[in-house]
């Protein structure tokens, strides 16, 4: 079974890219989605978040949500405004915001690699929310959300999905946050062949986002695999909807912390028990690190810069992580933090949103303190799935995001 394989794609018919595509469905609340689907019957939220056609307070994993993204799919394949691709495909994806590209591959991606571990993941899972993407996925009979991969640079792929994307882009869509999102169609046998062997060359893929995604469709294959006394290994069932990126080409922002307060300490106990592990420096600027280990704080109107020692960095790829060296070294031991998945005192703040939205979570006295990070790395990433290990919470902020609608994995 190959790595990844090409596929039929379903995706908008000529022209009806603009009026189909949406941000990824978990990237917005009910409210936001039926907005955003305001006066718009063709978008793909009515798919990807159903609910919105439902009445409000539709509990949004009951079983007539499911019914209605079916219902919707449907519709926008009787009306023309989604068309099944009669060869199989890959699909080239561009992504351009502001000075950043990144260009990868809509592929089918395989589940028994995932199972095996050659596609690797960094994250722990939710059971609910894998339960709601396995009735999306049978309600559909397709996978419409894809799993964001990323695969080690390979040069032989890297330049041919350059020399791709050099012609006119089959659809083209600039996405209310100013994001384009460029798609082109490969049925060229000899090329389809040759990115096929050269990923199959790749010891393996990473999942960057989409672990919910991806272990459902491992989950719906096991199930159908089950189901099926003639099964072969070549139904559409055995691969999941991706795209896949080159690792040299990610960016990853910031992803920031701010707590609500400061765990019975005043202001000066507080910052003579982080000077007592950190170097703290006040600075009239707001604080974007410079490098790894180093952070940024705003309390009471005024920012520091902390810097902690290289001593206190651990060899083990997770606990050298600036989310754990923070966690570990003040969250934890001085702001009594411990479960920052569950504990309601820690908000998680998305660099997309500056330094500007820390301080506002400050200076309205919802947040006592805010912490400013550098990124995580792809190489980290990697570093960590490579070891088996899991991040941390709210570890990574990839942008640009993905556009859901412009190709979907039908597994019939």
């Amino acid at each position: 079974m190959p790595l990844i394989r090409a596929f039929p794609g379903l995706r908008p018919a000529d022209g009806r890219a603009v009026d189909v595509a949406a941000p990824p469905y978990d990237v917005m609340n009910e409210a936001e989605a039926r907005e955003m689907a305001h006066g718009r019957p063709w978008s793909f939220l009515h798919i990807s978040r159903p609910e919105i056609d439902l009445p409000q307070g539709t509990d949004p994993y009951a079983p007539e949500v499911y019914a209605k993204a079916a219902e919707n799919l449907q519709r926008m394949e009787r009306e023309g405004v989604l068309i099944r691709d009669q060869r199989p495909c890959f699909y080239v994806y561009r992504l351009t915001m502001g000075d950043h590209r990144q260009t990868g591959l809509v592929a089918a991606a395989s589940v028994e690699a995932y199972d095996n571990d050659r596609i690797k993941k960094h994250e722990f899972t939710r059971p609910a929310k894998e339960d709601d993407r396995v009735r999306q996925i049978d309600a559909l009979n397709a996978q419409t959300g894809p799993v964001f991969l990323v695969y080690p640079s390979a040069p032989k792929v890297d330049a041919l999905l350059g020399e791709i994307s050099q012609h006119p882009a089959e659809m083209e869509v600039t996405a209310a946050d100013g994001v384009r999102h460029e798609i082109w169609a490969l049925d060229e046998e000899e090329k389809v062949d040759l990115l096929t062997r050269e990923f199959d060359r790749m010891s393996a893929l990473y999942v960057a986002d989409g672990h919910h995604r991806s272990a459902a469709g491992s989950r719906v294959a096991a199930a159908r695999r089950a189901a099926n006394p003639n099964h072969t290994g070549d139904e559409a069932y055995n691969y999941f909807l991706s795209v896949i990126f080159p690792h040299s080409q990610m960016q990853i922002l910031d992803y920031n912390r701010v707590i609500k307060d400061l765990h019975g300490l005043d202001k000066g106990d507080f910052l003579n028990r982080v000077e007592a592990v950190f170097r703290v420096t006040p600075s009239e600027q707001p604080v974007k690190p410079d490098h790894s280990a180093e952070f940024g704080m705003y309390l009471d109107g005024e920012w520091y810069r902390l810097q902690l020692d290289s001593s206190r960095i651990p060899d083990d790829p997770v606990a050298r992580l600036d989310v754990s060296l923070l966690a570990d070294n003040l969250i934890e031991p001085i702001l009594g933090i411990s479960d920052p998945r569950r504990d309601a005192r820690i908000d998680f703040v998305g660099g997309i949103r500056g330094l500007t939205g820390l301080e506002q979570r400050v200076d309205s006295g919802e947040m006592a303190v805010a912490f400013s990070l550098y990124p995580t790395s792809m190489e980290q990433l990697m570093a960590v799935a490579d070891a088996g290990e899991v991040m941390p919470p709210k570890s990574t902020w990839f942008e640009p995001k993905l556009a859901d609608g412009l190709v979907s994995h039908l597994l019939d």
